[in-house]
Protein backbone atom coordinates (compact mmCIF):
# COMPACT_ATOMS: atom_id res chain seq x y z
CA UNK A 1 0.00 0.00 0.00
CA UNK A 2 2.91 2.44 0.68
CA UNK A 3 4.22 1.76 -2.65
CA UNK A 4 1.19 1.99 -4.36
CA UNK A 5 0.46 5.39 -2.73
CA UNK A 6 3.53 6.63 -3.66
CA UNK A 7 2.82 5.98 -6.73
CA UNK A 8 -0.25 7.59 -6.71
CA UNK A 9 0.74 10.69 -5.95
CA UNK A 10 3.50 10.82 -7.87
CA UNK A 11 1.18 10.18 -10.48
CA UNK A 12 -1.13 12.76 -8.97
CA UNK A 13 1.87 15.36 -8.82
CA UNK A 14 2.92 14.86 -12.81
CA UNK A 15 -0.10 16.97 -14.08
CA UNK A 16 0.94 19.95 -11.45
CA UNK A 17 4.56 19.98 -12.83
CA UNK A 18 3.69 20.05 -15.98
CA UNK A 19 1.12 22.72 -15.27
CA UNK A 20 3.70 24.44 -13.69
CA UNK A 21 6.15 24.06 -16.64
CA UNK A 22 3.83 25.43 -19.25
CA UNK A 23 3.02 28.68 -17.17
CA UNK A 24 6.79 28.88 -16.94
CA UNK A 25 7.52 28.61 -20.77
CA UNK A 26 4.36 31.23 -21.56
CA UNK A 27 6.16 33.29 -19.24
CA UNK A 28 9.17 33.46 -21.04
CA UNK A 29 7.34 33.97 -24.20
CA UNK A 30 5.98 37.04 -22.97
CA UNK A 31 9.15 38.17 -21.90
CA UNK A 32 10.92 37.35 -25.19
CA UNK A 33 9.24 40.43 -26.92
CA UNK A 34 10.39 42.85 -24.45
CA UNK A 35 13.60 41.47 -23.53
CA UNK A 36 14.24 41.38 -27.20
CA UNK A 37 13.24 44.92 -27.76
CA UNK A 38 15.62 45.80 -25.18
CA UNK A 39 18.39 44.23 -26.98
CA UNK A 40 17.54 46.07 -30.34
CA UNK A 41 17.25 49.27 -28.52
CA UNK A 42 20.54 48.73 -27.36
CA UNK A 43 22.20 47.93 -30.20
CA UNK A 44 20.78 50.85 -32.59
CA UNK A 45 22.05 53.08 -30.47
CA UNK A 46 26.04 51.66 -30.34
CA UNK A 47 25.26 51.17 -34.37
CA UNK A 48 23.97 55.11 -35.17
CA UNK A 49 26.71 56.44 -32.50
CA UNK A 50 29.61 54.53 -34.52
CA UNK A 51 27.71 55.83 -37.60
CA UNK A 52 28.15 59.20 -36.96
CA UNK A 53 31.57 59.80 -35.16
CA UNK A 54 32.99 61.11 -31.70
CA UNK A 55 30.89 63.57 -29.97
CA UNK A 56 31.97 67.33 -30.50
CA UNK A 57 29.26 69.51 -29.33
CA UNK A 58 29.53 72.95 -27.96
CA UNK A 59 28.59 72.12 -24.57
CA UNK A 60 30.86 69.42 -24.23
CA UNK A 61 34.20 71.65 -25.00
CA UNK A 62 32.67 74.47 -22.61
CA UNK A 63 31.37 72.89 -19.48
CA UNK A 64 30.60 69.41 -19.66
CA UNK A 65 34.28 67.55 -19.46
CA UNK A 66 35.50 70.87 -17.51
CA UNK A 67 32.73 70.55 -14.62
CA UNK A 68 33.22 66.70 -13.48
CA UNK A 69 37.27 67.42 -13.97
CA UNK A 70 37.23 69.84 -11.58
CA UNK A 71 34.97 68.13 -9.34
CA UNK A 72 37.30 65.22 -8.80
CA UNK A 73 40.62 67.30 -8.92
CA UNK A 74 39.28 70.26 -6.34
CA UNK A 75 39.44 72.68 -9.27
CA UNK A 76 36.15 75.04 -7.32
CA UNK A 77 38.65 76.32 -4.98
CA UNK A 78 41.66 77.12 -7.38
CA UNK A 79 40.39 78.21 -11.21
CA UNK A 80 37.81 80.92 -11.60
CA UNK A 81 34.86 80.23 -14.36
CA UNK A 82 36.14 78.49 -17.06
CA UNK A 83 33.64 77.43 -18.61
CA UNK A 84 31.82 80.96 -17.97
CA UNK A 85 28.16 80.89 -15.91
CA UNK A 86 28.08 77.27 -16.86
CA UNK A 87 30.66 76.66 -14.74
CA UNK A 88 28.41 76.15 -11.47
CA UNK A 89 25.73 74.07 -13.18
CA UNK A 90 25.17 70.49 -11.49
CA UNK A 91 28.08 68.50 -13.25
CA UNK A 92 26.38 65.30 -11.67
CA UNK A 93 24.48 64.11 -14.72
CA UNK A 94 27.89 64.42 -16.75
CA UNK A 95 30.15 61.82 -14.93
CA UNK A 96 28.80 59.14 -16.45
CA UNK A 97 30.01 60.14 -20.00
CA UNK A 98 32.73 61.55 -18.29
CA UNK A 99 34.32 58.44 -16.95
CA UNK A 100 33.40 55.87 -20.07
CA UNK A 101 34.74 58.56 -22.27
CA UNK A 102 37.98 58.09 -20.25
CA UNK A 103 38.43 54.93 -18.94
CA UNK A 104 37.98 52.89 -21.62
CA UNK A 105 39.75 53.81 -25.21
CA UNK A 106 37.61 55.20 -28.50
CA UNK A 107 35.04 55.04 -29.47
CA UNK A 108 33.65 52.23 -26.92
CA UNK A 109 32.97 54.55 -24.04
CA UNK A 110 30.47 56.94 -26.82
CA UNK A 111 29.29 53.30 -28.15
CA UNK A 112 28.01 52.44 -24.62
CA UNK A 113 26.45 55.46 -24.00
CA UNK A 114 24.76 56.00 -27.01
CA UNK A 115 23.53 52.23 -26.32
CA UNK A 116 21.76 53.84 -22.93
CA UNK A 117 20.49 56.58 -24.81
CA UNK A 118 18.76 54.02 -26.95
CA UNK A 119 17.02 52.24 -24.42
CA UNK A 120 14.19 55.27 -24.89
CA UNK A 121 13.20 53.18 -27.87
CA UNK A 122 12.09 50.57 -25.44
CA UNK A 123 10.51 52.69 -23.33
CA UNK A 124 8.68 54.23 -26.14
CA UNK A 125 7.47 50.47 -26.59
CA UNK A 126 6.49 49.64 -22.98
CA UNK A 127 4.26 53.61 -22.95
CA UNK A 128 2.21 52.77 -26.48
CA UNK A 129 1.67 49.35 -24.76
CA UNK A 130 0.17 51.29 -21.68
CA UNK A 131 -1.91 53.94 -24.34
CA UNK A 132 -3.38 51.65 -26.92
CA UNK A 133 -4.35 48.47 -24.96
CA UNK A 134 -6.37 46.56 -26.91
CA UNK A 135 -5.31 48.91 -29.92
CA UNK A 136 -1.35 47.37 -29.60
CA UNK A 137 -1.43 45.69 -33.16
CA UNK A 138 2.16 45.03 -33.85
CA UNK A 139 2.02 47.87 -36.73
CA UNK A 140 0.27 50.40 -34.32
CA UNK A 141 3.37 49.94 -31.98
CA UNK A 142 6.35 50.43 -34.28
CA UNK A 143 5.16 52.95 -35.36
CA UNK A 144 5.32 54.64 -32.31
CA UNK A 145 8.70 53.28 -32.02
CA UNK A 146 9.62 54.66 -35.51
CA UNK A 147 8.46 57.96 -34.82
CA UNK A 148 10.09 58.21 -31.90
CA UNK A 149 13.20 56.74 -33.04
CA UNK A 150 13.46 59.60 -35.69
CA UNK A 151 13.61 62.96 -33.91
CA UNK A 152 15.60 64.95 -35.49
CA UNK A 153 16.75 66.27 -32.01
CA UNK A 154 16.67 62.54 -30.63
CA UNK A 155 19.31 61.55 -33.11
CA UNK A 156 21.65 64.59 -32.77
CA UNK A 157 22.37 63.33 -28.88
CA UNK A 158 22.81 60.06 -29.56
CA UNK A 159 26.14 59.00 -28.50
CA UNK A 160 26.91 62.76 -26.93
CA UNK A 161 27.50 64.00 -23.30
CA UNK A 162 24.02 65.96 -23.58
CA UNK A 163 21.97 65.58 -20.81
CA UNK A 164 18.69 66.36 -22.29
CA UNK A 165 18.37 62.50 -24.04
CA UNK A 166 19.89 60.82 -20.85
CA UNK A 167 17.01 62.50 -18.48
CA UNK A 168 14.67 61.82 -21.07
CA UNK A 169 15.05 58.04 -19.36
CA UNK A 170 13.72 58.87 -16.21
CA UNK A 171 10.73 61.19 -17.46
CA UNK A 172 9.48 58.84 -20.13
CA UNK A 173 9.12 55.70 -17.39
CA UNK A 174 7.63 58.09 -15.19
CA UNK A 175 5.11 59.18 -17.48
CA UNK A 176 4.62 55.87 -18.17
CA UNK A 177 4.15 54.58 -14.20
CA UNK A 178 1.50 57.66 -14.26
CA UNK A 179 0.17 56.46 -16.88
CA UNK A 180 -0.61 52.70 -15.73
CA UNK A 181 -1.31 53.67 -12.24
CA UNK A 182 -4.85 52.20 -10.94
CA UNK A 183 -6.95 54.02 -8.39
CA UNK A 184 -4.72 51.95 -5.49
CA UNK A 185 -0.61 52.13 -6.97
CA UNK A 186 0.60 54.38 -4.73
CA UNK A 187 3.93 53.42 -5.64
CA UNK A 188 3.59 53.90 -8.73
CA UNK A 189 3.07 57.50 -7.95
CA UNK A 190 5.89 57.32 -6.00
CA UNK A 191 8.36 55.81 -8.11
CA UNK A 192 7.21 58.36 -11.03
CA UNK A 193 7.75 61.00 -8.53
CA UNK A 194 11.28 59.55 -7.48
CA UNK A 195 12.11 59.29 -11.45
CA UNK A 196 10.91 62.63 -12.56
CA UNK A 197 12.27 64.71 -9.31
CA UNK A 198 16.03 62.76 -10.19
CA UNK A 199 15.64 63.96 -13.75
CA UNK A 200 14.61 68.22 -12.45
CA UNK A 201 17.35 67.46 -10.24
CA UNK A 202 19.85 67.10 -12.78
CA UNK A 203 19.06 69.22 -14.99
CA UNK A 204 16.61 72.16 -13.84
CA UNK A 205 15.09 72.77 -17.26
CA UNK A 206 13.18 69.46 -16.77
CA UNK A 207 10.90 71.19 -14.60
CA UNK A 208 8.73 71.41 -17.29
CA UNK A 209 8.36 67.99 -16.91
CA UNK A 210 7.72 67.64 -13.48
CA UNK A 211 4.57 70.42 -13.60
CA UNK A 212 2.88 68.19 -16.47
CA UNK A 213 3.05 65.54 -14.34
CA UNK A 214 1.55 67.40 -11.55
CA UNK A 215 -1.21 68.18 -13.87
CA UNK A 216 -1.93 65.04 -15.38
CA UNK A 217 -2.32 63.05 -11.79
CA UNK A 218 -5.27 66.21 -11.61
CA UNK A 219 -7.41 63.85 -14.29
CA UNK A 220 -6.43 60.72 -12.22
CA UNK A 221 -9.61 58.82 -10.40
CA UNK A 222 -8.14 59.70 -6.58
CA UNK A 223 -6.29 63.30 -7.40
CA UNK A 224 -5.75 64.03 -4.07
CA UNK A 225 -3.46 61.10 -3.00
CA UNK A 226 -1.94 60.58 -6.13
CA UNK A 227 -0.48 64.30 -6.08
CA UNK A 228 0.34 63.26 -2.34
CA UNK A 229 2.34 60.35 -3.86
CA UNK A 230 3.88 62.05 -7.18
CA UNK A 231 5.08 64.84 -4.48
CA UNK A 232 6.78 62.78 -1.93
CA UNK A 233 8.40 61.04 -4.78
CA UNK A 234 9.51 64.28 -6.40
CA UNK A 235 11.09 65.79 -2.91
CA UNK A 236 13.28 63.03 -2.34
CA UNK A 237 14.53 62.61 -6.09
CA UNK A 238 15.51 66.15 -6.45
CA UNK A 239 17.23 65.89 -3.05
CA UNK A 240 18.79 62.58 -4.27
CA UNK A 241 20.50 64.23 -7.48
CA UNK A 242 20.57 67.85 -7.22
CA UNK A 243 20.42 68.75 -3.16
CA UNK A 244 24.15 68.60 -2.41
CA UNK A 245 24.98 70.84 -5.04
CA UNK A 246 22.33 73.43 -4.38
CA UNK A 247 23.41 73.45 -0.77
CA UNK A 248 27.37 73.53 -1.84
CA UNK A 249 25.92 76.59 -3.99
CA UNK A 250 23.92 78.16 -1.29
CA UNK A 251 26.92 78.04 1.19
CA UNK A 252 29.62 79.17 -1.73
CA UNK A 253 27.37 81.79 -3.74
CA UNK A 254 24.11 82.71 -1.59
CA UNK A 255 21.96 81.19 -4.20
CA UNK A 256 21.33 77.61 -4.42
CA UNK A 257 20.40 77.55 -7.90
CA UNK A 258 23.41 79.63 -9.13
CA UNK A 259 23.75 81.56 -11.60
CA UNK A 260 20.17 81.31 -12.20
CA UNK A 261 17.58 83.50 -10.69
CA UNK A 262 19.93 86.06 -9.45
CA UNK A 263 17.19 88.75 -9.52
CA UNK A 264 15.61 87.07 -6.16
CA UNK A 265 18.65 85.51 -4.51
CA UNK A 266 20.98 88.20 -5.41
CA UNK A 267 24.78 86.79 -5.18
CA UNK A 268 27.20 89.17 -4.65
CA UNK A 269 29.09 87.05 -7.15
CA UNK A 270 26.65 88.22 -10.18
CA UNK A 271 25.01 90.92 -11.10
CA UNK A 272 21.29 90.94 -9.44
CA UNK A 273 19.56 90.01 -12.95
CA UNK A 274 18.32 86.69 -14.34
CA UNK A 275 20.06 84.58 -16.94
CA UNK A 276 17.77 83.82 -19.88
CA UNK A 277 18.08 82.58 -23.10
CA UNK A 278 15.15 84.55 -24.82
CA UNK A 279 16.41 84.22 -28.55
CA UNK A 280 14.22 81.51 -29.74
CA UNK A 281 11.10 82.50 -27.68
CA UNK A 282 7.88 83.25 -30.49
CA UNK A 283 6.73 86.72 -30.89
CA UNK A 284 3.38 86.18 -30.17
CA UNK A 285 0.39 83.45 -29.83
CA UNK A 286 -0.04 83.23 -34.19
CA UNK A 287 4.19 83.00 -34.23
CA UNK A 288 3.74 80.12 -31.01
CA UNK A 289 0.63 78.04 -32.96
CA UNK A 290 2.93 78.09 -35.91
CA UNK A 291 5.77 76.84 -34.29
CA UNK A 292 4.90 73.19 -35.41
CA UNK A 293 4.54 73.99 -39.11
CA UNK A 294 8.20 76.29 -39.26
CA UNK A 295 9.79 72.77 -38.31
CA UNK A 296 7.86 71.33 -41.16
CA UNK A 297 9.32 73.28 -43.42
CA UNK A 298 12.91 72.94 -42.00
CA UNK A 299 12.93 76.27 -40.13
CA UNK A 300 15.05 76.18 -37.32
CA UNK A 301 14.30 79.39 -35.33
CA UNK A 302 14.32 77.00 -32.21
CA UNK A 303 17.82 75.71 -32.64
CA UNK A 304 21.02 76.77 -33.52
CA UNK A 305 21.41 74.19 -36.20
CA UNK A 306 19.11 73.46 -39.08
CA UNK A 307 16.86 69.96 -38.63
CA UNK A 308 13.35 69.81 -40.38
CA UNK A 309 10.53 67.73 -38.44
CA UNK A 310 6.79 66.72 -39.47
CA UNK A 311 5.75 65.40 -35.87
CA UNK A 312 4.46 68.46 -34.35
CA UNK A 313 2.57 69.80 -37.38
CA UNK A 314 1.09 66.31 -37.44
CA UNK A 315 0.19 65.77 -33.52
CA UNK A 316 -1.61 69.26 -33.82
CA UNK A 317 -4.08 68.59 -37.18
CA UNK A 318 -4.59 65.08 -35.58
CA UNK A 319 -5.19 66.64 -32.70
CA UNK A 320 -7.84 68.95 -34.13
CA UNK A 321 -9.31 65.77 -36.33
CA UNK A 322 -9.98 64.34 -32.95
CA UNK A 323 -11.67 66.93 -31.57
CA UNK A 324 -14.27 67.44 -34.66
CA UNK A 325 -14.38 63.08 -34.19
CA UNK A 326 -15.53 63.82 -30.69
CA UNK A 327 -18.32 66.27 -31.32
CA UNK A 328 -19.57 64.68 -34.41
CA UNK A 329 -19.74 61.42 -32.50
CA UNK A 330 -21.36 62.71 -30.05
CA UNK A 331 -19.73 60.07 -27.47
CA UNK A 332 -16.88 59.39 -25.87
CA UNK A 333 -13.85 58.15 -27.73
CA UNK A 334 -11.32 58.79 -25.37
CA UNK A 335 -10.30 57.23 -22.17
CA UNK A 336 -9.35 58.62 -19.26
CA UNK A 337 -5.98 57.32 -19.36
CA UNK A 338 -5.84 59.02 -23.58
CA UNK A 339 -7.07 62.16 -21.81
CA UNK A 340 -4.19 62.26 -19.06
CA UNK A 341 -1.86 61.59 -21.76
CA UNK A 342 -3.14 64.29 -23.52
CA UNK A 343 -2.70 66.99 -20.71
CA UNK A 344 0.98 65.42 -19.66
CA UNK A 345 1.73 66.63 -23.95
CA UNK A 346 -0.25 69.85 -23.40
CA UNK A 347 1.23 71.28 -20.32
CA UNK A 348 5.12 70.12 -20.81
CA UNK A 349 4.69 71.27 -24.62
CA UNK A 350 2.93 74.78 -23.62
CA UNK A 351 5.72 75.06 -20.36
CA UNK A 352 8.69 74.31 -22.48
CA UNK A 353 7.12 77.06 -25.48
CA UNK A 354 6.70 79.50 -23.05
CA UNK A 355 10.12 79.18 -21.16
CA UNK A 356 12.42 78.35 -23.24
CA UNK A 357 11.87 76.95 -27.03
CA UNK A 358 15.14 75.56 -27.15
CA UNK A 359 15.23 72.69 -28.98
CA UNK A 360 17.29 70.28 -27.37
CA UNK A 361 15.26 70.57 -24.39
CA UNK A 362 11.99 69.08 -26.10
CA UNK A 363 13.77 65.72 -26.70
CA UNK A 364 10.79 63.78 -24.34
CA UNK A 365 8.30 65.98 -26.40
CA UNK A 366 10.07 64.24 -29.75
CA UNK A 367 9.50 61.00 -28.13
CA UNK A 368 5.97 61.53 -26.54
CA UNK A 369 4.94 62.01 -30.73
CA UNK A 370 5.23 58.61 -31.28
CA UNK A 371 2.51 57.51 -28.80
CA UNK A 372 0.47 60.56 -29.60
CA UNK A 373 0.38 60.55 -33.07
CA UNK A 374 -0.71 56.48 -33.32
CA UNK A 375 -3.01 57.05 -30.37
CA UNK A 376 -4.71 59.71 -31.96
CA UNK A 377 -5.26 57.99 -35.31
CA UNK A 378 -6.08 54.84 -33.40
CA UNK A 379 -9.13 56.60 -31.42
CA UNK A 380 -9.94 58.60 -34.85
CA UNK A 381 -10.42 55.35 -37.14
CA UNK A 382 -11.72 53.11 -33.94
CA UNK A 383 -15.67 52.83 -34.99
CA UNK A 384 -15.02 53.85 -38.53
CA UNK A 385 -14.59 51.91 -41.85
CA UNK A 386 -12.04 49.17 -41.12
CA UNK A 387 -11.00 50.45 -44.72
CA UNK A 388 -10.15 54.55 -45.56
CA UNK A 389 -10.36 55.84 -49.43
CA UNK A 390 -7.18 56.91 -50.95
CA UNK A 391 -6.89 57.43 -54.26
CA UNK A 392 -10.13 55.75 -55.09
CA UNK A 393 -8.58 52.24 -53.27
CA UNK A 394 -9.27 51.01 -50.07
CA UNK A 395 -6.41 50.86 -47.59
CA UNK A 396 -6.52 49.07 -44.13
CA UNK A 397 -6.51 51.22 -41.10
CA UNK A 398 -3.24 49.92 -39.51
CA UNK A 399 -1.60 50.51 -42.78
CA UNK A 400 -2.42 54.42 -42.68
CA UNK A 401 -0.62 54.47 -38.80
CA UNK A 402 1.91 52.88 -40.64
CA UNK A 403 2.13 55.00 -43.79
CA UNK A 404 1.99 58.16 -41.52
CA UNK A 405 4.68 57.24 -39.48
CA UNK A 406 6.85 55.88 -42.27
CA UNK A 407 6.55 59.85 -43.93
CA UNK A 408 7.26 61.29 -41.01
CA UNK A 409 10.41 59.18 -40.19
CA UNK A 410 11.47 59.68 -43.80
CA UNK A 411 11.13 63.75 -43.44
CA UNK A 412 13.14 64.22 -40.15
CA UNK A 413 16.45 65.93 -40.38
CA UNK A 414 18.77 66.00 -37.62
CA UNK A 415 20.46 68.56 -36.13
CA UNK A 416 24.30 68.58 -35.71
CA UNK A 417 26.21 69.73 -32.96
CA UNK A 418 29.58 68.71 -34.37
CA UNK A 419 31.20 65.38 -34.41
CA UNK A 420 34.61 64.26 -35.94
CA UNK A 421 35.29 60.52 -37.61
CA UNK A 422 36.41 57.87 -35.71
CA UNK A 423 39.50 57.41 -37.50
CA UNK A 424 40.49 60.45 -36.53
CA UNK A 425 39.55 60.67 -32.65
CA UNK A 426 40.81 63.94 -30.57
CA UNK A 427 44.29 62.82 -29.14
CA UNK A 428 45.81 66.60 -29.22
CA UNK A 429 49.76 67.29 -28.97
CA UNK A 430 50.68 69.65 -26.32
CA UNK A 431 53.61 71.76 -27.01
CA UNK A 432 56.78 71.53 -24.84
CA UNK A 433 56.43 75.14 -24.29
CA UNK A 434 53.13 74.22 -22.58
CA UNK A 435 54.68 72.18 -20.41
CA UNK A 436 55.41 74.04 -17.09
CA UNK A 437 52.11 74.74 -15.17
CA UNK A 438 51.02 78.13 -15.73
CA UNK A 439 48.10 80.70 -15.39
CA UNK A 440 45.75 80.44 -18.51
CA UNK A 441 43.46 83.45 -19.29
CA UNK A 442 40.22 82.40 -21.11
CA UNK A 443 39.60 85.45 -23.66
CA UNK A 444 36.60 82.79 -24.92
CA UNK A 445 33.82 79.77 -24.60
CA UNK A 446 34.28 77.19 -25.27
CA UNK A 447 37.50 76.64 -24.13
CA UNK A 448 37.44 74.74 -20.66
CA UNK A 449 37.99 71.52 -22.19
CA UNK A 450 41.78 71.80 -22.96
CA UNK A 451 42.33 72.08 -19.27
CA UNK A 452 42.82 68.76 -18.27
CA UNK A 453 45.18 68.39 -20.82
CA UNK A 454 47.70 70.70 -19.63
CA UNK A 455 50.22 70.39 -16.60
CA UNK A 456 47.84 69.68 -13.38
CA UNK A 457 49.14 72.37 -10.95
CA UNK A 458 47.84 75.07 -13.79
CA UNK A 459 44.65 77.98 -13.15
CA UNK A 460 42.23 78.77 -15.38
CA UNK A 461 40.93 81.86 -14.98
CA UNK A 462 37.53 83.33 -17.91
CA UNK A 463 37.19 86.79 -18.21
CA UNK A 464 35.30 86.85 -20.78
CA UNK A 465 31.86 85.73 -20.24
CA UNK A 466 29.38 88.21 -21.00
CA UNK A 467 26.38 86.65 -18.76
CA UNK A 468 28.79 86.17 -15.44
CA UNK A 469 31.62 89.00 -15.78
CA UNK A 470 34.10 88.68 -13.03
CA UNK A 471 32.80 91.12 -10.61
CA UNK A 472 35.37 93.86 -9.13
CA UNK A 473 36.58 93.20 -5.65
CA UNK A 474 34.14 89.77 -5.59
CA UNK A 475 35.78 86.23 -4.56
CA UNK A 476 36.61 85.74 -8.35
CA UNK A 477 38.64 88.91 -8.75
CA UNK A 478 40.20 88.51 -5.71
CA UNK A 479 41.38 84.55 -6.74
CA UNK A 480 42.84 86.38 -9.81
CA UNK A 481 44.96 88.31 -8.53
CA UNK A 482 46.00 86.50 -5.62
CA UNK A 483 47.29 84.24 -8.19
CA UNK A 484 49.39 86.76 -10.47
CA UNK A 485 51.19 87.42 -6.86
CA UNK A 486 52.05 83.79 -6.64
CA UNK A 487 53.13 83.56 -10.30
CA UNK A 488 53.66 79.44 -11.67
CA UNK A 489 56.96 78.61 -13.43
CA UNK A 490 55.28 78.76 -16.45
CA UNK A 491 54.17 82.47 -16.62
CA UNK A 492 51.21 83.75 -17.77
CA UNK A 493 49.45 83.11 -21.17
CA UNK A 494 45.76 83.86 -23.09
CA UNK A 495 43.43 81.74 -25.10
CA UNK A 496 41.42 82.01 -27.94
CA UNK A 497 40.43 79.77 -30.59
CA UNK A 498 41.93 80.94 -33.74
CA UNK A 499 40.75 83.19 -36.38
CA UNK A 500 38.02 84.64 -34.28
CA UNK A 501 38.05 87.97 -32.50
CA UNK A 502 38.78 88.30 -28.90
CA UNK A 503 39.14 90.93 -26.64
CA UNK A 504 42.65 92.03 -25.73
CA UNK A 505 41.41 95.05 -23.47
CA UNK A 506 39.87 92.53 -20.56
CA UNK A 507 43.78 91.63 -19.64
CA UNK A 508 44.15 95.61 -19.07
CA UNK A 509 42.16 94.65 -16.01
CA UNK A 510 44.97 92.94 -14.46
CA UNK A 511 47.91 94.64 -16.05
CA UNK A 512 48.73 92.18 -18.68
CA UNK A 513 49.46 92.64 -22.02
CA UNK A 514 50.17 89.67 -24.82
CA UNK A 515 53.85 89.45 -25.10
CA UNK A 516 54.60 90.19 -29.08
CA UNK A 517 58.48 88.77 -28.82
CA UNK A 518 57.19 85.79 -28.31
CA UNK A 519 55.47 83.70 -30.80
CA UNK A 520 52.05 81.92 -29.95
CA UNK A 521 51.58 78.30 -29.94
CA UNK A 522 48.45 75.98 -31.13
CA UNK A 523 46.66 73.55 -29.19
CA UNK A 524 44.39 71.42 -32.07
CA UNK A 525 40.87 71.73 -31.16
CA UNK A 526 38.21 68.73 -31.09
CA UNK A 527 35.80 70.26 -33.83
CA UNK A 528 37.93 69.81 -37.15
CA UNK A 529 40.12 72.34 -38.76
CA UNK A 530 39.71 74.60 -35.44
CA UNK A 531 42.67 75.20 -33.25
CA UNK A 532 42.45 77.13 -29.94
CA UNK A 533 45.71 79.47 -29.94
CA UNK A 534 47.81 80.29 -26.75
CA UNK A 535 49.81 83.68 -26.50
CA UNK A 536 52.32 84.46 -23.58
CA UNK A 537 51.42 87.45 -21.34
CA UNK A 538 53.86 89.93 -19.50
CA UNK A 539 53.27 92.70 -17.28
CA UNK A 540 52.23 95.67 -18.99
CA UNK A 541 54.19 98.95 -17.91
CA UNK A 542 52.47 101.55 -16.06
Amino acid sequence: MTIAAENAGANFSRPASSGARQKMIAKLRGNALPIAITLASLLAGAIYTWAVGEDANWDWQNYHEYNVWAVLNGRYDIDALPAGFQTYFNPAVYFPVYALRHLLPAPYGLLIIGAVHGLNLTLVYLLSRVLLQNAATTGAVAASVLIAACGPMTLSEVGTSFSDILTALPIVAGFALILSAGESHRLRYILAGLLLGAAVGLKLTNAVFALAAAAAVLVAARPLLAMTCLGLGGAIGALATGGAWSLMLWREMGNPIFPLFNGVFQSKELQPSNIMDTQFLPRGIWDALAYPFYWLLGDNRSSEYPFRDARFAAAMVLALVGIAARLARHGAIFTRRDVQFFVLFAVSYAAWLGLFSIQRYAIVLELLCGPLIVLLLSRVMTGAPAMVLRDGRWMPAGAVIVAVAVAIASWSQPADWWRRPWSNSYQPKISARLDQPAAYFLLDKPIAYVAPLLPPRSRFYQIADIALPVMPDGKFDRRIRAGLEDPLPGGAWELHIRGKPFRQDLLERYGLAIDGSRSCVEIEGVQLATAIEACPLIRREK
